[in-house]
Protein backbone atom coordinates (compact mmCIF):
# COMPACT_ATOMS: atom_id res chain seq x y z
CA UNK A 1 0.00 0.00 0.00
CA UNK A 2 1.43 3.35 -1.07
CA UNK A 3 1.15 6.20 1.36
CA UNK A 4 0.53 9.69 -0.24
CA UNK A 5 2.92 12.48 0.68
CA UNK A 6 2.85 16.28 0.26
CA UNK A 7 5.10 16.43 -2.71
CA UNK A 8 2.25 17.45 -4.95
CA UNK A 9 1.78 20.64 -2.92
CA UNK A 10 5.36 21.74 -3.04
CA UNK A 11 6.34 24.83 -5.11
CA UNK A 12 9.75 25.52 -6.43
CA UNK A 13 10.97 28.98 -5.35
CA UNK A 14 13.40 31.07 -7.30
CA UNK A 15 16.36 32.53 -5.53
CA UNK A 16 15.72 36.22 -4.53
CA UNK A 17 17.27 38.87 -6.71
CA UNK A 18 19.50 41.30 -4.91
CA UNK A 19 18.37 44.99 -5.05
CA UNK A 20 20.89 47.74 -5.73
CA UNK A 21 22.35 49.39 -2.67
CA UNK A 22 21.12 52.94 -3.64
CA UNK A 23 17.33 52.10 -3.63
CA UNK A 24 16.64 52.32 0.11
CA UNK A 25 18.53 55.59 0.65
CA UNK A 26 16.69 57.11 -2.32
CA UNK A 27 13.29 56.16 -0.87
CA UNK A 28 14.23 57.58 2.52
CA UNK A 29 15.42 60.85 1.01
CA UNK A 30 12.17 61.19 -1.00
CA UNK A 31 10.05 60.62 2.10
CA UNK A 32 12.00 63.20 4.07
CA UNK A 33 11.61 65.71 1.20
CA UNK A 34 7.86 65.14 1.03
CA UNK A 35 7.52 65.60 4.77
CA UNK A 36 9.57 68.76 4.63
CA UNK A 37 7.45 70.09 1.78
CA UNK A 38 4.36 69.57 3.93
CA UNK A 39 5.73 70.87 7.19
CA UNK A 40 7.81 73.85 6.11
CA UNK A 41 4.81 76.12 5.20
CA UNK A 42 3.10 75.22 8.43
CA UNK A 43 6.30 75.89 10.37
CA UNK A 44 6.81 79.18 8.53
CA UNK A 45 3.18 80.16 9.18
CA UNK A 46 3.51 79.23 12.83
CA UNK A 47 6.72 81.19 13.13
CA UNK A 48 5.09 84.32 11.62
CA UNK A 49 2.02 84.25 13.93
CA UNK A 50 1.77 85.71 17.42
CA UNK A 51 -1.05 83.43 18.55
CA UNK A 52 -2.73 80.21 17.49
CA UNK A 53 -6.53 79.87 17.58
CA UNK A 54 -8.75 76.98 16.39
CA UNK A 55 -10.65 77.83 13.22
CA UNK A 56 -13.88 76.52 14.78
CA UNK A 57 -13.85 79.36 17.32
CA UNK A 58 -14.12 82.16 14.78
CA UNK A 59 -16.74 83.20 12.25
CA UNK A 60 -15.64 84.39 8.80
CA UNK A 61 -17.52 86.43 6.20
CA UNK A 62 -16.65 87.71 2.73
CA UNK A 63 -16.68 91.40 1.80
CA UNK A 64 -19.14 92.05 -1.00
CA UNK A 65 -20.96 94.81 -2.89
CA UNK A 66 -24.74 94.79 -2.55
CA UNK A 67 -27.72 97.03 -1.82
CA UNK A 68 -27.41 98.45 1.69
CA UNK A 69 -30.31 99.19 4.02
CA UNK A 70 -29.56 101.13 7.16
CA UNK A 71 -32.08 100.09 9.77
CA UNK A 72 -32.74 99.84 13.49
CA UNK A 73 -34.24 96.96 15.41
CA UNK A 74 -36.64 98.13 18.10
CA UNK A 75 -38.64 96.17 20.62
CA UNK A 76 -42.17 97.34 21.30
CA UNK A 77 -45.54 96.42 22.65
CA UNK A 78 -49.02 96.65 21.23
CA UNK A 79 -51.13 99.51 22.53
CA UNK A 80 -54.57 100.72 21.58
CA UNK A 81 -54.50 103.83 19.41
CA UNK A 82 -57.69 104.96 21.14
CA UNK A 83 -57.77 104.17 24.84
CA UNK A 84 -59.63 106.95 26.67
CA UNK A 85 -59.52 107.18 30.45
CA UNK A 86 -62.59 108.37 32.32
CA UNK A 87 -62.31 110.56 35.42
CA UNK A 88 -64.75 111.59 38.12
CA UNK A 89 -66.52 114.87 37.22
CA UNK A 90 -67.34 115.57 40.88
CA UNK A 91 -67.04 114.20 44.40
CA UNK A 92 -69.38 111.40 45.33
CA UNK A 93 -69.97 107.68 45.68
CA UNK A 94 -69.28 105.65 42.55
CA UNK A 95 -71.33 102.64 41.45
CA UNK A 96 -69.71 100.37 38.85
CA UNK A 97 -72.24 98.74 36.54
CA UNK A 98 -69.92 96.42 34.55
CA UNK A 99 -66.85 94.26 35.14
CA UNK A 100 -63.47 94.70 33.49
CA UNK A 101 -63.22 93.04 30.09
CA UNK A 102 -66.90 93.51 29.24
CA UNK A 103 -67.67 94.55 25.66
CA UNK A 104 -69.28 98.00 25.59
CA UNK A 105 -70.86 100.28 23.00
CA UNK A 106 -70.44 104.00 22.50
CA UNK A 107 -72.74 105.93 24.85
CA UNK A 108 -73.37 102.98 27.16
CA UNK A 109 -73.45 103.84 30.88
CA UNK A 110 -70.50 102.20 32.62
CA UNK A 111 -70.80 103.69 36.10
CA UNK A 112 -72.82 106.25 38.04
CA UNK A 113 -71.74 108.83 40.58
CA UNK A 114 -73.97 109.97 43.43
CA UNK A 115 -73.22 113.63 44.28
CA UNK A 116 -75.91 115.18 46.56
CA UNK A 117 -74.09 118.51 46.64
CA UNK A 118 -74.12 118.89 42.88
CA UNK A 119 -77.76 117.77 42.61
CA UNK A 120 -78.80 120.26 45.30
CA UNK A 121 -76.93 123.06 43.58
CA UNK A 122 -78.75 122.29 40.36
CA UNK A 123 -82.13 122.47 42.09
CA UNK A 124 -81.24 125.80 43.71
CA UNK A 125 -80.19 127.31 40.39
CA UNK A 126 -83.34 125.98 38.74
CA UNK A 127 -85.42 127.75 41.41
CA UNK A 128 -83.51 130.97 40.79
CA UNK A 129 -84.11 130.56 37.07
CA UNK A 130 -87.85 130.18 37.67
CA UNK A 131 -87.87 133.36 39.80
CA UNK A 132 -86.00 135.32 37.13
CA UNK A 133 -88.32 134.01 34.45
CA UNK A 134 -91.32 135.24 36.50
CA UNK A 135 -89.73 138.68 37.00
CA UNK A 136 -88.95 138.89 33.32
CA UNK A 137 -92.52 138.07 32.32
CA UNK A 138 -93.88 140.55 34.90
CA UNK A 139 -91.58 143.28 33.61
CA UNK A 140 -92.79 142.71 30.06
CA UNK A 141 -96.40 143.11 31.24
CA UNK A 142 -95.54 146.29 33.16
CA UNK A 143 -93.76 147.63 30.11
CA UNK A 144 -96.82 147.09 27.96
CA UNK A 145 -99.05 148.71 30.59
CA UNK A 146 -96.79 151.73 30.87
CA UNK A 147 -96.63 152.00 27.10
CA UNK A 148 -100.44 152.14 26.96
CA UNK A 149 -100.49 154.81 29.70
CA UNK A 150 -97.99 156.94 27.80
CA UNK A 151 -99.91 156.55 24.57
CA UNK A 152 -103.06 157.66 26.41
CA UNK A 153 -101.30 160.76 27.78
CA UNK A 154 -100.04 161.67 24.31
CA UNK A 155 -103.48 161.21 22.79
CA UNK A 156 -105.08 163.41 25.50
CA UNK A 157 -102.41 166.06 24.96
CA UNK A 158 -103.17 166.04 21.24
CA UNK A 159 -106.87 166.45 21.96
CA UNK A 160 -106.14 169.35 24.33
CA UNK A 161 -103.98 170.93 21.65
CA UNK A 162 -106.75 170.59 19.10
CA UNK A 163 -109.29 172.13 21.54
CA UNK A 164 -106.98 175.02 22.42
CA UNK A 165 -106.35 175.73 18.74
CA UNK A 166 -110.07 175.78 18.01
CA UNK A 167 -110.77 178.09 20.99
CA UNK A 168 -108.03 180.43 19.83
CA UNK A 169 -109.54 180.68 16.35
CA UNK A 170 -112.99 181.29 17.83
CA UNK A 171 -111.66 184.08 20.06
CA UNK A 172 -109.86 185.61 17.12
CA UNK A 173 -113.13 185.77 15.17
CA UNK A 174 -114.96 187.23 18.20
CA UNK A 175 -112.22 189.81 18.69
CA UNK A 176 -112.52 190.79 15.03
CA UNK A 177 -116.26 191.37 15.59
CA UNK A 178 -115.53 193.35 18.74
CA UNK A 179 -117.46 190.86 20.90
CA UNK A 180 -114.34 189.43 22.64
CA UNK A 181 -111.94 191.49 24.66
CA UNK A 182 -108.20 191.55 24.09
CA UNK A 183 -107.57 189.79 27.40
CA UNK A 184 -109.78 186.83 26.50
CA UNK A 185 -107.99 186.50 23.15
CA UNK A 186 -104.60 186.48 24.82
CA UNK A 187 -105.81 183.87 27.31
CA UNK A 188 -106.86 181.64 24.41
CA UNK A 189 -103.43 182.08 22.86
CA UNK A 190 -101.80 181.10 26.18
CA UNK A 191 -104.00 178.00 26.43
CA UNK A 192 -102.85 176.98 22.93
CA UNK A 193 -99.19 177.34 23.85
CA UNK A 194 -99.82 175.40 27.06
CA UNK A 195 -101.42 172.58 25.09
CA UNK A 196 -98.40 172.47 22.73
CA UNK A 197 -95.99 172.24 25.66
CA UNK A 198 -98.06 169.50 27.29
CA UNK A 199 -98.08 167.50 24.03
CA UNK A 200 -94.33 167.88 23.59
CA UNK A 201 -93.67 166.75 27.19
CA UNK A 202 -96.11 163.88 26.85
CA UNK A 203 -94.27 162.64 23.74
CA UNK A 204 -90.87 163.04 25.43
CA UNK A 205 -92.09 161.26 28.55
CA UNK A 206 -93.41 158.42 26.42
CA UNK A 207 -90.05 158.03 24.64
CA UNK A 208 -88.11 158.13 27.91
CA UNK A 209 -90.42 155.65 29.58
CA UNK A 210 -90.10 153.35 26.57
CA UNK A 211 -86.31 153.46 26.71
CA UNK A 212 -86.34 152.85 30.47
CA UNK A 213 -88.72 149.93 30.14
CA UNK A 214 -86.68 148.42 27.31
CA UNK A 215 -83.55 148.73 29.46
CA UNK A 216 -85.25 147.03 32.39
CA UNK A 217 -86.55 144.22 30.20
CA UNK A 218 -83.12 143.82 28.56
CA UNK A 219 -81.38 143.68 31.97
CA UNK A 220 -83.77 141.00 33.16
CA UNK A 221 -83.31 139.13 29.86
CA UNK A 222 -79.52 139.13 30.32
CA UNK A 223 -79.85 137.94 33.91
CA UNK A 224 -82.29 135.28 32.74
CA UNK A 225 -79.92 134.19 29.97
CA UNK A 226 -77.00 134.01 32.39
CA UNK A 227 -79.07 131.93 34.78
CA UNK A 228 -80.13 129.61 31.94
CA UNK A 229 -76.48 129.04 31.04
CA UNK A 230 -75.66 128.38 34.69
CA UNK A 231 -78.50 125.88 35.00
CA UNK A 232 -77.45 124.23 31.72
CA UNK A 233 -73.89 123.87 33.03
CA UNK A 234 -75.08 122.31 36.28
CA UNK A 235 -77.41 120.08 34.31
CA UNK A 236 -74.44 119.00 32.18
CA UNK A 237 -72.46 118.21 35.33
CA UNK A 238 -75.34 116.20 36.75
CA UNK A 239 -75.73 114.34 33.44
CA UNK A 240 -71.99 113.60 33.48
CA UNK A 241 -72.48 111.72 36.76
CA UNK A 242 -73.53 108.88 34.47
CA UNK A 243 -70.15 107.73 33.13
CA UNK A 244 -70.63 106.71 29.49
CA UNK A 245 -68.30 104.95 27.07
CA UNK A 246 -66.88 107.36 24.43
CA UNK A 247 -66.05 104.52 21.97
CA UNK A 248 -66.91 100.94 21.09
CA UNK A 249 -64.54 98.47 22.69
CA UNK A 250 -63.79 96.66 25.93
CA UNK A 251 -63.99 97.95 29.46
CA UNK A 252 -60.37 98.17 30.62
CA UNK A 253 -58.91 98.42 34.07
CA UNK A 254 -61.09 99.56 36.98
CA UNK A 255 -59.13 102.01 39.11
CA UNK A 256 -61.61 102.22 42.00
CA UNK A 257 -63.67 99.82 44.05
CA UNK A 258 -67.46 99.70 43.81
CA UNK A 259 -69.43 101.92 46.23
CA UNK A 260 -66.40 103.95 47.30
CA UNK A 261 -66.26 107.72 47.80
CA UNK A 262 -63.97 109.41 45.29
CA UNK A 263 -62.81 112.96 44.74
CA UNK A 264 -63.11 115.13 41.66
CA UNK A 265 -60.83 114.26 38.71
CA UNK A 266 -59.94 110.85 40.17
CA UNK A 267 -59.40 108.10 37.60
CA UNK A 268 -62.31 105.66 37.50
CA UNK A 269 -61.76 103.33 34.53
CA UNK A 270 -60.51 103.08 30.96
CA UNK A 271 -62.00 101.84 27.69
CA UNK A 272 -59.93 100.10 25.01
CA UNK A 273 -60.84 100.42 21.33
CA UNK A 274 -59.73 97.08 19.85
CA UNK A 275 -60.31 98.20 16.25
CA UNK A 276 -57.23 100.44 16.18
CA UNK A 277 -53.86 99.13 17.36
CA UNK A 278 -50.42 100.72 17.30
CA UNK A 279 -46.95 99.62 18.43
CA UNK A 280 -45.10 101.63 21.06
CA UNK A 281 -41.35 101.21 20.52
CA UNK A 282 -38.23 102.21 22.43
CA UNK A 283 -35.18 103.30 20.39
CA UNK A 284 -31.68 103.86 21.85
CA UNK A 285 -30.77 107.49 22.40
CA UNK A 286 -27.88 107.28 19.88
CA UNK A 287 -30.39 106.90 17.03
CA UNK A 288 -32.66 109.74 18.14
CA UNK A 289 -31.33 112.21 15.55
CA UNK A 290 -31.97 109.72 12.72
CA UNK A 291 -35.66 109.32 13.50
CA UNK A 292 -38.21 111.33 11.54
CA UNK A 293 -41.97 110.99 11.40
CA UNK A 294 -43.12 108.92 8.45
CA UNK A 295 -40.16 106.51 8.24
CA UNK A 296 -41.17 103.05 6.94
CA UNK A 297 -41.26 100.28 9.53
CA UNK A 298 -41.49 96.51 9.19
CA UNK A 299 -43.42 94.89 12.06
CA UNK A 300 -42.92 91.20 12.74
CA UNK A 301 -46.06 89.40 13.95
CA UNK A 302 -45.99 85.60 14.21
CA UNK A 303 -43.25 85.22 11.56
CA UNK A 304 -45.07 87.57 9.17
CA UNK A 305 -44.02 91.08 8.19
CA UNK A 306 -46.58 93.90 8.22
CA UNK A 307 -45.78 97.36 6.82
CA UNK A 308 -46.11 100.42 9.00
CA UNK A 309 -44.79 103.93 9.50
CA UNK A 310 -43.41 105.96 12.38
CA UNK A 311 -46.33 108.06 13.60
CA UNK A 312 -44.96 109.97 16.60
CA UNK A 313 -41.63 110.52 18.33
CA UNK A 314 -41.25 111.53 21.95
CA UNK A 315 -39.49 114.91 22.37
CA UNK A 316 -37.69 113.73 25.50
CA UNK A 317 -35.23 110.97 26.39
CA UNK A 318 -36.23 108.63 29.21
CA UNK A 319 -33.78 106.06 30.59
CA UNK A 320 -31.47 106.48 27.55
CA UNK A 321 -34.31 105.67 25.18
CA UNK A 322 -36.68 107.56 22.93
CA UNK A 323 -40.31 106.45 22.76
CA UNK A 324 -42.24 106.34 19.50
CA UNK A 325 -45.53 105.10 18.04
CA UNK A 326 -45.73 102.93 14.89
CA UNK A 327 -48.96 102.83 12.90
CA UNK A 328 -49.99 99.97 10.61
CA UNK A 329 -50.31 101.26 7.04
CA UNK A 330 -52.31 98.32 5.73
CA UNK A 331 -54.31 95.51 7.31
CA UNK A 332 -53.97 95.12 11.08
CA UNK A 333 -53.38 91.52 12.27
CA UNK A 334 -56.46 90.09 13.95
CA UNK A 335 -54.37 88.20 16.51
CA UNK A 336 -53.00 91.31 18.24
CA UNK A 337 -53.55 91.73 21.95
CA UNK A 338 -53.02 94.66 24.29
CA UNK A 339 -49.40 94.83 25.62
CA UNK A 340 -48.26 92.04 23.27
CA UNK A 341 -44.47 92.12 22.67
CA UNK A 342 -43.37 92.64 19.06
CA UNK A 343 -40.17 93.28 17.11
CA UNK A 344 -40.03 96.07 14.55
CA UNK A 345 -37.42 97.19 12.02
CA UNK A 346 -37.14 100.89 11.22
CA UNK A 347 -35.77 101.54 7.72
CA UNK A 348 -33.63 104.68 7.92
CA UNK A 349 -31.90 104.67 4.53
CA UNK A 350 -31.53 102.53 1.40
CA UNK A 351 -28.52 102.78 -0.98
CA UNK A 352 -27.51 100.60 -3.96
CA UNK A 353 -24.12 98.96 -4.52
CA UNK A 354 -22.39 99.52 -1.20
CA UNK A 355 -19.22 97.71 -0.07
CA UNK A 356 -20.26 95.83 3.03
CA UNK A 357 -19.71 92.86 5.29
CA UNK A 358 -21.86 91.00 7.78
CA UNK A 359 -22.19 92.74 11.10
CA UNK A 360 -20.56 90.99 14.04
CA UNK A 361 -18.91 91.37 17.41
CA UNK A 362 -15.66 92.53 15.82
CA UNK A 363 -17.22 96.01 15.64
CA UNK A 364 -17.56 96.08 19.41
CA UNK A 365 -14.08 94.61 20.00
CA UNK A 366 -12.26 97.18 17.88
CA UNK A 367 -14.93 99.88 17.67
CA UNK A 368 -14.87 99.39 13.91
CA UNK A 369 -11.26 100.61 13.57
CA UNK A 370 -9.56 97.31 12.61
CA UNK A 371 -10.36 93.83 11.36
CA UNK A 372 -8.56 90.51 10.89
CA UNK A 373 -8.24 89.49 7.21
CA UNK A 374 -7.88 85.73 6.61
CA UNK A 375 -5.14 84.80 4.08
CA UNK A 376 -3.47 81.38 3.71
CA UNK A 377 -4.51 80.21 7.15
CA UNK A 378 -3.39 83.42 8.85
CA UNK A 379 -5.55 86.21 10.24
CA UNK A 380 -3.75 89.52 9.77
CA UNK A 381 -4.82 92.63 11.64
CA UNK A 382 -5.38 95.68 9.40
CA UNK A 383 -6.85 99.13 9.93
CA UNK A 384 -10.28 99.77 8.42
CA UNK A 385 -12.88 102.52 8.38
CA UNK A 386 -16.55 101.70 8.71
CA UNK A 387 -19.60 103.76 7.80
CA UNK A 388 -23.27 103.22 8.29
CA UNK A 389 -24.43 100.21 10.23
CA UNK A 390 -27.58 98.16 9.94
CA UNK A 391 -28.92 95.17 11.81
CA UNK A 392 -27.19 92.62 9.56
CA UNK A 393 -24.40 94.52 7.76
CA UNK A 394 -21.88 97.33 8.12
CA UNK A 395 -20.56 99.64 5.40
CA UNK A 396 -16.82 99.48 4.64
CA UNK A 397 -15.24 102.79 3.63
CA UNK A 398 -11.52 101.96 3.63
CA UNK A 399 -9.14 99.06 4.28
CA UNK A 400 -10.98 96.20 2.57
CA UNK A 401 -11.95 95.23 -0.96
CA UNK A 402 -14.43 92.89 -2.59
CA UNK A 403 -13.64 89.24 -1.90
CA UNK A 404 -11.64 89.77 1.30
CA UNK A 405 -12.50 87.39 4.09
CA UNK A 406 -12.49 88.80 7.60
CA UNK A 407 -13.28 87.48 11.04
CA UNK A 408 -16.66 88.88 12.10
CA UNK A 409 -16.82 87.22 15.51
CA UNK A 410 -15.39 88.80 18.64
CA UNK A 411 -11.64 89.46 18.52
CA UNK A 412 -11.02 90.04 22.22
CA UNK A 413 -9.62 86.52 22.43
CA UNK A 414 -6.77 87.57 20.09
CA UNK A 415 -5.46 89.98 22.76
CA UNK A 416 -4.48 92.54 20.15
CA UNK A 417 -2.08 90.23 18.27
CA UNK A 418 -1.17 91.34 14.74
CA UNK A 419 -1.08 87.84 13.22
CA UNK A 420 -3.18 84.84 14.25
CA UNK A 421 -2.58 81.23 13.19
CA UNK A 422 -5.92 79.55 12.42
CA UNK A 423 -5.64 75.81 13.05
Amino acid sequence: MKIADTSAQDEVLRAPRKQPIWVKPTIAIAAIGLLAWLLVPAIQSWSQSDLSVPLSRVRIDTVKVADFTRDISAQGQVVAAVSPKLYAPAEGTVTLLLDAGTEVKKGQVLATLDSPELTSKLQQEQATLFSLQTSYDRQKILAKKQQLTDEKAVDIAKMMLTTADREKRRFEQGFALKVISQIELEKAQDDLETAKVQLRHAVDDAKLNKENLEFEVQSLAQALNRQQLLVADYQRQVDSLSIRSPVDGLLGNLSVENKTYIIKNQLILSVVDLSQFEVEIAVPESYANDLTIGLPVEISVESQIYPGKLKTISPEVFENQVKGRVQFTKAIPTSLRQNQRLTSRILLEQRPQVLQVARGQFLDSGNGRFAYVVRDGLAVKIAIETGARSINAVEILQGLKVGDQIITSGTDVFKGANTIQLN
